[in-house]
């Protein structure tokens, strides 16, 4: 099975996914938050770094939950900014 690239806009939307979660990670150490979560501070890191930009639903669920964030907040953290409307004359 082939994997089709993913596009700008999704490695974007992977960086500031990985942005949120170490924001929310804060004071905690990787390993502590990975250990919570049920996964490799490994795959934490390459996470946070964009070098995993579309981690599986149940991971970033868990992340969540170790996290205290709800899957909402963290959607409204990670979706792109409204892009501007263009108004044609």
């Amino acid at each position: 099975m082939v994997r089709v690239p993913l596009s700008e806009s999704e490695r974007e939307r992977g960086v500031r996914l990985g942005q949120a979660l170490r924001a929310a990670r804060a004071g905690r150490s990787m390993a502590e938050v990975a250990l919570n979560a049920g996964i490799s501070t490994e795959t934490l890191r390459k996470i946070e770094t964009g070098r995993i930009p579309t981690p599986a639903f149940f991971t970033v669920a868990a992340l969540a939950e170790a996290l205290g964030l709800s899957m909402d907040t963290l959607l409204r953290e990670v979706a792109a900014p409204p892009e501007p409307l263009v108004r044609s004359s």
